[in-house]
């Protein structure tokens, strides 16, 4: 099984550079080891197995990419290391298009977009060890059923249609489909070629620059093209495009979209000819596609080309399992990034979140034990440091009085139906339907905590 935390090995002389590489990749769950020289790294890169390594090209003590051609030369393959991206300068990027010839897996020049580097090293990481199940989905069975499947769909399905609510997971679906991709791939043939993931939010990206993203361009195709630049379908060939929201793509590039998908052919904005493209496609929607259809916001032949396979990931509410499994795999990363801070779960915590509905799904899960390891002011993780703001709080202040388990639940939930009460300007039927109850449900719940509201009462009267 995949390493939860991908190995990357960075070389890089410089003090300042080096330091924020490795805090950033850090941060986003990568064990780094950071070499200065060249010497060091040779040394580690023999020892240890590597998901990825990022290597400046001039160091003090040689050359980064001296080092890549030695190992290519020792294995007698690229395809045998762990993908390599150079880190260049402007006079070093005729040596990086060099390297990229050799086996190099890409090259960034200064300055450089760190939150695109570490989208790029992470699909890198997840290509190159293709022997586990991939990223973790959860243990409840609708997950369990859509891993299960994955191996099938990667060796015959071309198209998949991911839905399910905001940070439910439809990015680590779609990076386990590509996984399995390269499994397959890898077994048919004796050296795995590039299987690229490439990913865009088309809800992030405005129409005007979403049809240059995806077809490329040429140069002088439109002010400001200095340069050509191959498109994300181009990007893509042989390996998978993922359409993160697509059902926020406008009904024009909706319609290019399908022409790609019928002739498999595309021309970059200001070239002659076309490019035969070929990927597998991934899209991801939390919208209701058939209703937009209906409304004619979005195209019925593009709905029924890319509908052929669809994977309904659950709101987390509806796997209340996977609940408690991520949460404890949280606290376990955080645990592991720093070892020197270990967190340990109070018992009453797992009860009290899973009364909560997580209407942010697991990415809020991750980001509330995240929060709550950083500013928890002991190595136990208190109910109150996930349901309070430590920050806020008098720390002069005497500890609360014990109280039993039931007396706090009530507390925590008078106060949570209380907040969506407000949100919901006192409408018990809006109410109901975000806390996920009936209205019958709600007022008796509303009963017994005490709690009153002026419009509630007056919806009651009523």
């Amino acid at each position: 099984m995949m390493n939860p935390n991908p190995q990357l090995c960075l070389i890089e002389d410089d003090t300042i550079m080096g330091e924020s590489l490795a805090d950033r990749f850090r941060l986003e769950g990568f064990d780094v080891d950071w070499h200065r020289r060249t010497v060091d790294a040779r040394s580690a890169l023999a020892r240890r197995r590597y998901d990825a390594v990022i290597s400046d090209i001039r160091l003090q003590d040689g050359d980064g990419g001296q080092v890549f051609l030695s190992l290519v030369e020792e294995s007698g393959s690229p395809a045998r290391l762990p993908p390599f991206v150079f880190i260049t300068g402007f006079g070093t990027i005729d040596r990086a298009v060099e390297l990229m010839k050799a086996g190099a897996a890409d090259y960034v020049t200064k300055p450089f977009d760190l939150d695109r580097l570490v989208e790029r090293m992470l699909g890198l990481c997840e290509r190159h060890d293709i022997a586990g199940t991939g990223p973790d989905l959860g243990v409840s069975p609708a997950m369990r059923r859509i891993i299960e499947a994955m191996p099938r769909l990667a060796a015959q399905a071309d198209t998949l249609l991911i839905t399910g609510e905001s940070g439910v997971g439809k990015e680590y679906v779609a990076r386990l489909f590509h996984r399995h991709l390269c499994g397959v791939v890898a077994s048919e043939q004796e050296k795995e070629p590039a299987r690229p993931f490439v990913a865009v939010n088309c809800a992030a990206l405005p129409e005007t620059l979403m049809e240059a993203e995806l077809f490329g361009f040429e140069r002088g195709a439109f002010t400001g093209a200095n340069r050509s630049k191959p498109g994300l379908f181009e990007q893509a060939h042989g390996g998978v495009l993922f359409l993160d929201e697509i059902g926020d793509m406008s009904l024009a590039m909706q319609a290019k979209l399908l022409r790609v998908l019928q002739d498999r052919t595309i021309a970059r904005l200001g070239g002659q000819g076309t490019t035969k493209v070929d990927f597998r496609l991934v899209c991801a929607t939390h919208r209701d596609l058939k209703a937009m259809v209906a409304q004619a916001a979005f195209r019925e032949d593009l709905f029924y080309r890319i509908n052929v396979i669809q994977l309904r990931l659950p709101p987390l509410r509806e796997r209340r399992e996977d609940i408690v499994h991520y949460l404890r795999k949280f606290v376990e990363d955080f645990n592991r990034r720093h070892p020197g801070e270990a967190r340990r779960l109070d018992a009453r915590v797992e009860g009290l979140l899973l009364q909560y509905t997580w209407p942010g799904n697991v990415r809020e899960l991750k980001n509330a034990v995240e929060r709550a390891c950083i500013l928890s002011r002991t190595p136990l993780l208190s109910p109150d440091v996930f349901f309070s703001d430590p920050l806020s709080a008098d720390l002069s202040a005497a500890p609360e009085p014990s109280r039993s388990l039931a007396d706090y639940l009530a507390t925590v939930e008078r106060e949570f139906i209380q907040g969506v009460l407000q949100e919901c300007d006192g409408q018990i039927t809006r109410t109901a339907e975000a806390l996920g109850i009936s209205r019958k449900n709600l007022w008796e719940r509303m009963r017994r905590l005490g709690l009153s509201h002026g419009k509630a009462e007056t919806a009651q009267s009523s």
